[in-house]
């Protein structure tokens, strides 16, 4: 049974009932209902719009008659790997297609909370604002998001990490640098720095969430070494009464994982790892066809507030991966990413999603 049918309607509850694992929305004996803050964190792929953005590497996300020029087949020519070749001279990234790909990434966010999404929605690979916000009014207007956060970073593609939220923002967001280091520097442009947002949760007390996007998995260890390093310095600064979460793309594959023993090293010691307390019979969120390998490449990563009256926690029996919304999924179970130039499926990740509740 897929748990996450049973339970995704119903992520602000408080008792358990039934063999289904379905939750009882009414409080326990007539008090009033748990409040609790349900959070997502989706790699939604290349979520841009068609627009030429100077200074970044969008080709491939252009129209198809913005194409034709030798200069552009130029540009296009320089690139290595043949599929994504063959992508910047022949995909053609039409206002229709970029519909599609909308309407796909709401219908993967809305799957949960009765249809309106989580209260926080980490994201990853948006290329600007303007995109998000599109997709914000116009495809997720169910949600009753405030506007998006997203601050504009250095990677030479344009993709960036964002939240959207509908829980009250409290100060400046703020887009951290990551030092990489003397890793080569045509490697850091090819990176994201860590999005900071502190909101505040429904007792009145702070959370603030990282959405962040490590260096692929390419990239030598070391960088994504130094990207938790630096999580873990940002969250090391933060008062000890603050509520904390990380949530997004941390590209360290199960391989790696037991190569170089990542999560023991940069994340147990300071951090809850949300699916190892529950998803259970979760593969992963992502998935590699050569070597027939799940990964959980997206991660939700908890810290609570360390003070004596600490009161929010992490509810193991919510941490599930949304893969119910149309289109999301192949006949194996495997993520189902956007092709084109069909202009079906979604993204070749899966959203993770966790809820925190007083306890």
């Amino acid at each position: 049974m897929n748990l996450f049918r049973c339970t995704a309607a119903a992520v602000i509850v408080v008792t358990l009932v039934s063999a289904c694992g379905k939750t009882d929305s009414r409080p326990p004996e007539g008090g009033s209902p748990v409040p609790a803050v349900t959070i997502m964190t989706f790699n939604v792929e290349n979520l841009f719009d068609n627009i030429d953005d100077p200074g970044r590497n969008d080709y491939t996300f252009l129209p198809i008659d913005d194409k034709q020029s030798d200069e552009h087949r130029a540009v296009c020519a320089e690139i290595d790997v043949e599929r994504w070749r063959d992508q910047c001279l022949s995909w053609d990234w039409s206002d229709e297609i970029i519909g599609r790909k909308l309407t796909a990434v709401a219908a993967a966010i809305l799957q949960v909370n009765d249809g309106r999404g989580a209260d926080i929605v980490a994201l990853q690979e948006i290329e600007n604002l303007a995109i998000l916000e599109r997709l914000r009014l116009e495809y997720l207007e169910a949600a009753g998001f405030g506007p998006a956060i997203l601050i504009e970073g250095n990677d030479l593609r344009g993709i960036d990490v964002a939240f959207l939220t509908r829980l009250e923002l409290h100060g400046r967001p703020a887009l951290h640098d990551i030092d990489f280091g003397d890793a080569e520097p045509q490697r850091v442009l090819d990176t994201r720095g860590i999005l900071e947002a502190t909101f505040v949760l429904p007792d009145g007390k702070l959370i603030t969430g990282y959405s962040v996007h490590f260096p692929a998995p390419f990239h030598p260890t070391e960088m994504r070494e130094a990207a938790y390093a630096r999580l873990n310095e940002l969250r090391a600064s933060l008062p000890d009464d603050r509520n904390v979460f990380a949530a997004g793309d941390f590209n360290t594959t199960a391989l790696e994982d037991r190569d170089k023993a990542m999560l023991d090293r940069f994340v147990r010691p300071n951090w809850t790892v949300a699916h190892e307390i529950g998803c259970d019979g979760c593969q992963g969120t992502s998935y590699f066809a050569p070597r027939d390998d799940w990964s959980f490449l997206d991660i939700i990563l908890w810290s609570p507030d360390r003070g004596e009256k600490a009161t929010w926690s992490l509810r193991a029996d919510s941490v599930q991966i949304a893969n119910l919304a149309p289109e999301q999924t192949h006949p194996d179970g495997t993520p189902r990413r956007f092709e084109m130039p069909a202009g079906t499926g979604v993204s070749d990740h899966f959203p993770l999603v966790a809820t925190i509740e007083i306890e």
